[in-house]
């Protein structure tokens, strides 16, 4: 079997191959149920997604592999932002279906996390059934919120309340004008490093736990309480060149898990604190809530951040998403060719891209698995 079936084309069936695969390997699948529905119908021809069959419930579903007692934890998580789940479940279930779950050091045990946000998933969106972004969303949410100065600037820009050529050409002049004033990166910021403000906007933090957030908490606490040393690997995609996966360190730089993160990776880990990052600083990623549902175990924890298209493209078709549920049509034939282009950006469906990311996962993975028997 070629490393391309570890791949499915729809949030359904991606499911049912991570239920065989842990099943194979003999895992017992556990099922959270999310409270929102997945596209139906006529609804599935406008997202140009195959047909179901007839399921539209929606569900995280976590196995565990290896000693109940294990004191040392590989975590893995998929889908935190839904659209990127293609990639992250097509890893779980290689990493199922190849038999490499069998590499498990003595005393080390995996955990996975597969579709963490299946609302996002099944709809081809980045973010939740609330409009959450959930890797902003682990912030602490008892005290004030940080102002995006940024997104505050360019809400309107970033946010058009239309999508016709001369909207998206005035929006362009400023966004354009932004980043040539105050820089590159600065543009990217205020874009994605998230906001709190704009309940209807891009890279929305929200004013709460969401369900996938408190969920995972559940999840580690139950299962993961008695773990002294926790490798964590997020997956996503969007960001860098084609086909490479960074290793972006999860935490502040000059804190105890960056440092342990660099010791594994080596000069290959990035940072967005530091400038070395494709991405931008991000505030209440999913890392946070990882250190906070286990405040006994240390934690190197990562985003294996995949490229797709251009950032420009990606950022566009994020904006176009958000434009799209929020006053488009999706069957309208605008609705269907952003819904395509919010696909394209975060999954590149080709046997070489797939090929690319299985490798390179493989030995991140491996990598993870050493820095874990090494402490």
């Amino acid at each position: 079997m070629g490393v391309s079936n570890y791949f499915s084309d729809c949030y359904e069936a991606a499911r049912a191959k991570f239920r065989e695969a842990a099943r194979a390997a003999g895992a017992t699948v556990e099922t959270h149920a999310n409270p929102s529905r997945g596209p139906e119908g006529e609804v599935r021809d406008w997202l140009a997604l195959p047909t179901a069959n007839g399921d539209a419930d929606l569900t995280t579903d976590v196995i565990w592999i290896g000693p109940r007692d294990a004191e040392r934890l590989l975590l893995t998580v998929s889908g935190t932002h839904g659209a990127e789940g293609f990639c992250g479940s097509g890893i779980q279930v290689g990493w199922l279906e190849s038999g490499l779950y069998r590499e498990l050091p003595r005393g080390t045990a995996m955990l996975m996390v597969h579709a963490l946000n299946p609302h996002g998933f099944a709809w081809l969106r980045r973010v939740n059934e609330g409009n959450v972004d959930l890797n902003r969303n682990f912030i602490d949410h008892t005290g004030s919120y940080p102002v995006n100065e940024g997104y505050e600037t360019l809400r309107d820009a970033i946010c058009p309340a239309e999508w016709t050529a001369e909207s998206l050409a005035a929006a362009r002049e400023r966004l354009d004008a932004y980043g040539q004033t105050h820089g590159a990166m600065a543009l990217q910021s205020a874009i994605s490093t998230g906001q709190y403000s704009d309940p209807q906007g891009v890279f929305y933090g929200g004013t709460a736990p969401t369900w996938s957030n408190r969920t995972l908490d559940s999840v580690l606490r139950r299962h993961a309480g008695h773990a002294r040393h926790v490798a964590y690997i997020d997956l996503h995609t969007g960001l860098g060149p084609r086909g490479y996966g960074e290793i972006i360190s999860n935490h502040p730089a000059g804190s105890g898990g960056h440092a342990r993160v660099v010791e594994w990776y080596g000069d290959e880990a990035t940072n967005g604190d530091d400038g070395t990052s494709s991405s931008a600083a991000v505030m209440g990623d999913t890392t946070v809530g990882v250190e906070r549902a286990l405040p006994a175990a240390t934690v190197a924890g990562i985003t294996l951040e995949y490229g797709t298209v251009p950032l420009d493209e990606v950022l566009t078709a994020v904006r176009a998403d958000n434009w799209v549920h929020l006053h488009g049509d999706l069957a309208a034939p605008l609705g269907r060719e952003l819904k395509t282009r919010m696909r394209r950006a975060f999954y590149a469906d080709a046997d070489d891209w797939k090929a690319m990311v299985w490798e390179r996962a493989v030995d991140v993975h491996r990598r993870a698995l050493r820095g874990l028997t090494e402490l």
